[in-house]
């Protein structure tokens, strides 16, 4: 086969090296000015029409999708760029309140546009030089602030809850297998637990979880007391969780770690959501007990405000990331680790990683660890705030007082079909975009605020339009 002949026309400009920040420049100018007009010409939390319109208005601006002769790098970054702003949720717009995805900082936004122009891969170190030292101070030090009392806390790096939480089912059935290799490690969890426990069990190809009820929302000590002795002769892993996205509750953790101290089994908590509560020092006693677990879910995309992904998993000693030590010898020879390069394979199941340390690295140093518990601090303000609305307003009932910024409320005397109703019409119309949480006592609106901008008026007229859509 002959060798390919190069193409006459002039390649298109890199991002990197020292001509790169002077190609990014005007595409820069093209993106922010595209950014302002989809989300002026959106003007709400979400597009109108639902996802037929949505689908036909991007068909019609982003056809075909393979041109055979190309428009310009402006045009085509404008046009496309627009069309995504103008018909996307938008996490900053107050009254998008539907799920845990939180509005990025524009400082961390900023970074993660450094972090794509140099584009380091952190699956070796002679990819990502400056990313992976500067990944290993930042999650020691996150992981420190998990685990304070102890000398080497660790923390890697993931793209969230449900690879951290996969991540610490793994490394519990490696270390059961050193001391039970023919039992299958068996996960204990309450039927709070976020659903990737269940999908982690089943790609991991351990037992279907043993699920304990949880009518109040959180774990009951006795139940898992009883879970506990019943399995007395099989591995066990026991699941907490540190917020919730149902209800944002958190376990009792102290209780269950006593529970799982009794009964030798590892304890794995959850804090994705309720994590964050670790930057605040009002704020941190709720989590009274999260250093007693054997390894912990982070997500800094919720309650950290960074673009997503920010997930972490930290444990209390570097030690228990060995079940992940992994050999390529074009990666990792062991030569070159012990001539002193450092072995990066064993700190993800991915191979290429993008360097999404160095926007939380960012953040971590222009907002210390005071400035990023002031922002958490007030969005749980904002949340009790949302609910004495509630509790005050003649047409609303308000679930419970907020554990941490989720508010679950829902029209007086309305039935469950009725509320999933209201929500869907708000979404069609893109005034408002709820969540729904399904209880023991029925099916309820769900307002998960993460917005520290949010005012108190913007509260109030979220509240209004829900009543102008609950039938009288």
């Amino acid at each position: 086969m002959p060798a390919p002949t190069p193409a006459p026309s002039t390649p298109a400009p890199l991002a990197g090296g020292t001509q790169g920040p002077h190609a990014l420049r005007p595409l820069l100018d093209t993106t922010l000015h595209a950014l302002t007009q989809g989300a002026t010409t959106r003007n709400g939390p979400l597009p109108a029409g639902g996802p037929h319109a949505v689908t036909a208005r991007i068909r019609a601006t982003a056809h075909p999708a393979l041109p055979e002769t190309g428009t310009g790098a402006h045009e085509s970054l404008h046009t496309l760029v627009r069309a995504l702003a103008e018909d996307s949720a938008d996490p900053a717009h107050p009254h998008c309140a539907a799920h845990l995805h939180s509005p990025p900082l524009a400082l961390a936004t900023a970074a993660d546009l450094a972090a794509s122009a140099l584009n380091p891969s952190l699956d070796s170190w002679d990819q990502a030089p400056a990313a992976s030292a500067l990944e290993a101070l930042t999650t020691q030090a996150l992981a420190a602030l998990a685990y304070p009392t102890r000398p080497a806390p660790d923390a890697l790096v993931t793209t969230g809850a449900t690879e951290s939480n996969q991540l610490a089912l793994l490394l519990a059935r490696e270390n059961a297998r050193t001391t039970t290799p023919h039992t299958p490690l068996q996960i204990i969890c309450g039927a709070n637990a976020h659903h990737s426990i269940h999908r982690a069990a089943w790609l991991l190809g351990l037992p279907t979880p043993h699920t304990l009820p949880t009518p109040t929302g959180v774990i009951d000590p006795t139940h898992l007391h009883d879970a506990l002795t019943a399995l007395r002769d099989t591995p066990t892993l026991t699941i907490a969780t540190a917020g919730t996205t149902d209800t944002g509750r958190i376990d009792p953790l102290p209780h269950l770690a006593d529970l799982c101290d009794t009964h030798h089994t590892p304890l794995h908590i959850d804090a994705a959501y309720g994590g964050a509560l670790l930057f605040s020092t009002t704020l941190r006693p709720a989590l009274t007990g999260l250093d007693r677990a054997h390894t912990i879910a982070l997500d800094l995309h919720k309650l950290g405000w960074q673009p997503i992904a920010a997930g972490l998993l930290a444990v209390p000693d570097t030690t228990a990331l060995h079940p992940l030590a992994h050999q390529a010898d074009y990666l990792n020879a062991p030569d070159d680790t012990e001539a002193g390069l450092p072995d990066l394979l064993g700190r993800s199941l991915r191979t290429t990683r993008r360097p999404d340390i160095l926007k939380i690295a960012v953040t971590l140093r222009a907002l210390g660890r005071q400035g990023i518990g002031h922002l958490v601090e007030r969005v749980c303000a904002t949340a009790h705030l949302l609910a004495d609305l509630i509790d005050k307003h003649p047409r609303f009932d308000l679930y419970a007082r907020p554990t941490l910024s989720t508010v679950l409320f829902r029209p007086t005397h309305t039935n469950d079909r009725t509320t999933a109703h209201i929500r869907r019409q708000l979404l069609h119309t893109g005034h408002a975009t709820l969540g729904r949480t399904t209880t023991p006592d029925g099916l309820w609106l769900k307002a998960t605020l993460l917005n520290p901008h949010t005012s108190p008026q913007n509260l109030t007229d979220l509240l209004t339009h829900v009543e102008r859509h609950t039938p009288t």
